[in-house]
């Protein structure tokens, strides 16, 4: 990185003490690192939120069913659910954080953000929070310029992959990446948008990674809804200038040190967990048998 933080409280130095704004450092890297202009960068960005609300989009119109059949229209079913448990915006949320998960797992066109298997979480958030607000453009790209420096450390001091530290640093990642951004584009200030992260990473520490069938479906996909509400919630408090107690670059080296903890076969084996119980099992027979009758169908010359 051109200027390389290793911690959230060198980035907040660095803002703090050449007066630029959050985003900033990040621009610089992604210009200098891929050897792109801002406007490069800047359009970049804009391709990756048009997929971002693609995926949203498609998610909510059109039939959503994966291969093994435990992914099946649910973002719709939500989303057109005539009771709200909360409020229609609630609901928004969560639908659509769904429906671009669902996406990905129906082999459609998503962001990774920061991987595939917790591609619904930024979509869910940034789209619905640019409808209620009514935000340019501009603010969340630069939202979304933040999420990716949040995920840089996180990815250096601890993990952003299921299988090196479980659930919790995927969707656990895409969540603090996404309170920051939330907080930022809602005018919060650097110390608001870090204890976002903190307080999210709080709520998110332990979670495994149990992928039913080895695939990143169930509970993948309801873990997206559920992370885009705990983005909001952390958001909600950080902006209320609740402490933490905790910093964040503590949390994140706790989030490290769980993930190094771990026992593999809660770090996307599909051994444990939810994987483990005997539907998780029965699925997993069913989908391997289905596997090897398409594999012999492709072996059948012509």
């Amino acid at each position: 990185m051109s200027i390389l933080f290793d911690s959230f409280d060198e980035w907040r130095k660095y803002c703090s003490d050449e007066s630029k704004p959050l985003y900033e450092p990040v621009l610089r890297y992604e210009r200098e690192q891929k050897g792109k202009s801002e406007e490069e960068v800047w359009t970049g960005l804009s391709k990756a939120y048009l997929v971002m609300r693609e995926a949203v989009q498609t998610g909510l119109t059109q039939e959503m069913n994966s291969f093994s059949g435990m992914i099946n229209s649910g973002a719709k079913k939500v989303a057109n659910l005539p009771l709200s448990v909360l409020s229609p915006e609630f609901q928004k949320l969560i639908s659509r954080a769904l429906a671009a998960k669902e996406v990905n797992s129906c082999m459609g066109r998503v962001v990774a953000a920061p991987t595939a298997g917790a591609s619904g979480i930024l979509p869910g958030t940034m789209v619905t929070l640019q409808e209620i607000h009514d935000l340019p453009d501009r603010t969340i790209l630069e939202g979304l310029l933040i999420g990716a420096g949040v995920a840089l450390i996180l990815e250096k001091r601890a993990s952003i992959s299921g299988a090196v530290g479980g659930c919790q640093a995927e969707t656990g990642a895409a969540a603090a990446m996404a309170s920051a951004a939330i907080v930022y584009a809602l005018g919060g200030t650097v110390d608001q948008a870090f204890n976002a992260v903190a307080i999210t990473i709080q709520c998110m520490l332990g979670l495994v990674c149990d992928p039913v069938a080895g695939l990143v479906e169930i509970p993948c996909v309801v873990r997206n809804a559920s992370a885009a509400a705990i983005a909001n919630s952390s958001a909600q408090i950080a902006l209320a200038d609740v402490s933490p107690v905790i910093p964040v670059d503590e949390c994140v080296d706790a989030m490290g040190e769980i993930g190094q903890s771990m026992e593999a076969k809660y770090k996307e084996t599909a051994l444990g967990g939810l994987a483990a119980t005997p539907t998780g099992q029965a699925i997993s027979r069913r989908v391997l048998i289905q596997d090897i009758e398409i594999m012999d169908d492709e072996d059948v010359p012509e």
